[in-house]
């Protein structure tokens, strides 16, 4: 008997995520691969995604690495042919890859814009545009990128990255546009996830204020994100497109201020 559950399952289909190898791209090809998919992972750390394709393969499912600089174009839209001719097909594009440092706007220059930019949406905007034909073709094509809560908030030092989350989510309204009805593509705009990348920056003080401004009263977790990720995936938001799905700990101002002073 049919369950309304069965919605969040994605057997038999296959995935590309980008930045897989740790955090929030680990936790997504191993929560895809839980509910059925095949997954391709990709991002630099050869050894890192080993330990990721393990975590896939645990699920009965194949997973296929590919170490190298996603900020490379033409390596970047390889990804779908190396997906296509391991699995035969492909129906999911998570774009993970993004990030940019906070900066005093005195010290940030046009170049931090242009590379933030080409990591955060040039990159999603190519995958994409690569993998369309193959998504129109699946009958579930489904794109999920992933933006942030500071793509809607402002403080002072986020200039460049706030500005290229903010195109990054105006961009999955736009392409949801172009590739409706048969291709959905959303977002998932986490807050402050307790990655390792994020661990190595914070201390004690830090963290307890970071909780402390957070209505959840904790940091997110990279299974938090990868759940909305899977339910974007799946056909249990068949009727979801051009949506930016927030995840953050209902914060509604940034929970760890810079403190830079007024110029």
């Amino acid at each position: 008997m049919s369950m309304p559950t069965d919605q969040f399952r994605v057997d038999g289909r296959a995935a590309i995520v980008t930045a897989a190898s740790r955090g929030i791209g680990a936790e997504c090809a191993a929560t895809l691969a839980a509910a059925g998919a095949d997954v391709l992972i990709a991002a630099r750390d050869e050894d890192a995604l080993a330990s990721v394709a393990e975590r896939v393969q645990e699920h009965g499912r194949r997973a296929v690495t590919v170490s190298g600089d996603l900020t490379d174009l033409d390596h970047l839209v390889s990804l779908v042919d190396r997906a296509v001719s391991a699995f035969g097909r492909l129906d999911v594009v998570v774009n993970n890859l993004g990030g940019a440092l906070p900066r005093p706007f005195l010290d940030t220059k046009a170049r931090h814009l242009e590379s933030a930019f080409h990591m955060n949406v040039s990159t999603a905007f190519e995958l994409t545009r690569a993998a369309t034909p193959h998504l129109l073709e699946s009958g579930h094509g489904s794109v999920v990128n992933i933006t942030s809560a500071m793509g809607r908030l402002r403080d002072r030092g986020y200039s460049v990255y706030a500005t290229v989350k903010g195109a990054l989510a105006h961009l999955t309204r736009q392409l949801a546009a172009d590739l409706a009805p048969r291709v959905r593509v959303n977002a998932v705009a986490p807050g402050s996830v307790e990655t390792e990348a994020l661990g190595s920056v914070l201390n004690d003080e830090m963290r307890a204020t970071m909780i402390s401004m957070t209505p959840m009263r904790r940091l997110g977790r990279p299974e938090d994100i990868a759940l909305a990720v899977l339910y974007l995936a799946s056909d249990a938001s068949s009727y979801m497109t051009g949506k930016v799905l927030e995840v953050d700990g209902g914060i509604e101002a940034p929970n760890l201020p810079l403190g830079l002073p007024d110029l």
